[in-house]
C-alpha cells in the first residue's frame, strides 16, 4: 500500500488575555503574521492536502484559516473535539479515523499531545514551537500508524515578516 504523509502543525503563537478561557485565546499578532508563512511553506514543500483535522480552539481554528488561503486547493476542515488538550494516544486515534481514501492530511493541535505524537510516530524528538511544522511518512494506511512505524520527511518552523 503506498505510503501516506501526516502534515502536524502546533497553532500559531496566541494571545493571554485576562479573563479569556483557554480555549477562546486568540492569536496575537505575532501568531497572525506566523500563520499564513506556515500555509506557504505547506504549499511549496508539501503541496496538495487532500483533508485537514483541527482543535476546536480559537486558536486553531484561526491559524487554519491563515493557512488555508496560502494553499492550493485547501480542504474543508474537520473541526474535531478531540484535538484540543490531547494526548499522543488521543492524537494517534485521531489518525488512525482518517478516511482511507485521504493520501496527505494536515493536522492543527497544541502541545504537548502534537509534540509527543511526532516523537513517538517518527522516534525522532522534534522542537514543537508555535507553527512549528512536521511532515511524516506512514506506509500503508491511517489505520496502521503505530509508534515507531513514520518517518521524518520534512520540518520548520516559518516566520511570518
Amino acid at each position: 500500500m503506498e505510503s501516506r504523509r501526516l502534515v502536524v502543525v502546533r497553532h500559531a503563537k496566541s494571545a493571554w488575555p485576562d479573563d479569556v478561557p483557554d480555549p477562546q485565546r486568540p492569536l496575537n499578532p505575532r501568531g497572525r503574521r506566523d500563520a499564513p508563512a506556515a500555509g506557504r511553506w505547506i504549499r511549496d514543500r508539501v503541496g496538495h492536502l487532500d483533508a485537514a483535522v483541527c482543535s476546536p480552539a480559537t486558536r486553531t481554528r484561526q491559524t487554519w484559516a491563515l493557512i488555508a488561503p496560502q494553499l492550493d486547493g485547501a480542504p474543508d476542515p474537520v473541526f474535531d473535539d478531540r484535538v484540543y488538550a490531547a494526548s499522543e494516544e488521543t492524537l494517534l486515534a485521531v489518525v488512525r479515523g482518517i478516511p482511507a481514501d485521504a493520501g496527505s492530511v494536515l493536522l492543527v493541535g497544541h502541545n504537548p499531545g502534537v509534540s509527543d505524537l511526532v516523537g513517538s510516530l517518527s522516534g525522532e524528538h522534534l522542537e514543537m514551537k508555535t507553527s512549528a511544522i512536521a511532515v511524516l511518512g506512514l506506509p500503508g494506511g491511517w489505520a496502521d500508524a503505530a509508534p515507531g512505524r513514520a518517518t521524518l520527511i520534512d520540518h520548520g518552523t516559518p516566520r511570518g515578516g
